[in-house]
């Protein structure tokens, strides 16, 4: 085992989320997997009662091993490394509920993983489900990671890249209604998010990325019988990001696009809407789409799906997605914090 500490992994940071769900289960049965910790050296933020308590849930008998400084880990198999916070009582919070106490505690897992990844002590963050009614509750207004996460290291609208084996997704809005996402399809926006998803994707290893723009209306838009967007906003960007060197191409019917890119036509898609790409990642395999934040000054991962109140407590919970989530942060991190060292002072926030 002292093996697997030499090779000198990436630590990544997991903070515990909401315990009234099934965030610290997640960790602790992702964790009790010996395979993770030949890739990664996972650290766990969060609080010790409720790491016990998800110990308990999923019935594991794993060492919980409190350290001040990411340096002091062990990062063995059979034990969790874990800095804790100390600033709730698990006794406190009921399983599937909306509390206020245990959104404040969440935010404040994430803040420390945010500060241990700035100052350089980690290298990563792979995040568990957040109740966005219990953030509003303990008086947190953003209204997601995303966002959350922005607003915490200064990032003007970091990038959300879903994958699920072969298949990347960007998306060009995020939580909005639908129609305000039809209003934010500019010509102007996609360019900026084609020029921004072909850095990312060099970011991450991807030399020479080919884009592929989803269409908005039905068929594409049948060359404007089914809405003009495509032939009036799309087709333009698209042509204007091909002038500046960037392999994008499109729109292709949202109907194929995905197929297509899941076969390897396309290293990643660009979705004009949350709903329309995360339809396609899940129905490829729910428990491993995995959800990438690009543009902050760490890479971030994180499971893609909720708190599932309705399962929290009950050892039911399947850990596939933060397994993933762990996995994709360690294999992606050195490249990413290479491709920020390269990048010039004065370039854009996003990679």
């Amino acid at each position: 085992m002292g093996d697997r500490k030499a090779i000198h992994h990436g630590i990544i940071g997991i903070p515990l989320g909401d315990i009234a769900g099934i965030g610290p289960e997640i960790v602790a049965m992702a964790l009790a997997q010996p395979a993770l910790y030949d890739i990664a050296r996972p650290l766990v933020v969060g609080e010790a009662s409720a790491l016990r308590r998800a110990l308990r849930v999923a019935n594991l008998d794993l060492a919980i091993r409190i350290v001040d400084d990411p340096a002091q880990g062990q990062y063995r198999p059979g034990t969790i490394d874990l800095v804790d916070l100390a600033n709730v009582d698990s006794d406190r919070i009921a399983f599937g509920q909306v509390q206020a106490e245990a959104g404040r505690a969440a935010f404040e897992f994430i803040h420390k993983t945010v500060e241990l990844c700035q100052s350089g002590l980690i290298d990563a963050m792979a995040t568990t489900p957040i109740n966005k009614e219990a953030f509003r509750a303990a008086g947190i207004q953003d209204i997601g990671h995303t966002e959350l996460l922005g607003r915490l290291t200064g990032t003007a609208d970091p990038l959300t890249l879903f994958q699920v084996f072969a298949l990347k997704v960007f998306f060009l809005s995020r939580h909005v209604s639908l129609a305000g996402a039809i209003q934010m399809v500019t010509q102007q926006r996609v360019l900026d998010y084609l020029q921004r998803c072909a850095g990312a994707l060099t970011a991450l290893g991807i030399p020479q990325p080919r884009l592929a723009v989803a269409g908005l209306n039905p068929h594409g838009g049948e060359h404007g019988l089914f809405g003009d967007e495509e032939t009036q906003k799309l087709e333009p960007a698209i042509a204007a990001a091909r002038a500046l060197g960037i392999d994008a191409v499109g729109p292709i019917a949202a109907d194929s696009v995905f197929h297509l890119a899941l076969n390897g036509a396309f290293d990643a898609v660009l979705s004009l809407y949350h709903d329309q790409g995360h339809i396609a990642t899940k129905m490829v395999d729910f428990q491993r789409t995995i959800a990438i934040t690009i543009g902050l000054p760490f890479i971030r991962t994180s499971v893609d799906h909720g708190t599932a109140f309705d399962q929290a407590g009950k050892g039911t919970a399947n850990p596939l997605s933060m397994s993933e989530a762990i996995r994709l942060a360690a294999v992606y991190a050195p490249q990413y914090r290479a491709a920020l060292e390269r990048r010039p002072a004065s370039a854009h926030n996003d990679v």
